[in-house]
């Protein structure tokens, strides 16, 4: 009787895959944008793990993009029904979030640094 309303169910059901979702549905906006938070989180942990370059925002991109695509390989691997179009799609979220994540670290200091000038 409780099967579906298990925490695992219901969140498999809230950011799991559905081959009926397009691009006009809200359910594919609320996975997209927790997509983006995640791979936010991740390329700010990335960046500040990381030795200090001369463009940090590009690489985290590249970092946290080549993650997703990783992902995305091994989700085919795995039967996944989406296509091309949606895997790129993926990629480019997860590049994004990794470029917004080292973004904000980096304004952070900048502001941080800024403050203890005064």
């Amino acid at each position: 009787m409780y099967r579906h309303t298990l925490p695992h169910h219901l969140l498999e059901r809230i950011f799991g895959e559905d081959p009926a979702e397009t691009w006009f549905t809200p359910r594919f906006y609320l996975r997209k944008s927790y997509s983006i938070v995640a791979f936010t989180l991740m390329g700010a942990v990335a960046h500040l793990a990381l030795p200090p370059v001369r463009r940090p925002a590009l690489r985290g991109a590249l970092i946290v993009g080549a993650f997703s695509a990783l992902i995305e390989v091994l989700q085919k691997l795995h039967g996944a029904p989406e296509g091309l179009g949606w895997s790129s799609f993926d990629v480019g979220c997860g590049a994004a979030g990794g470029w917004l994540g080292v973004s904000a670290v980096t304004y952070a200091a900048r502001r941080r640094a800024g403050s203890s000038r005064r």
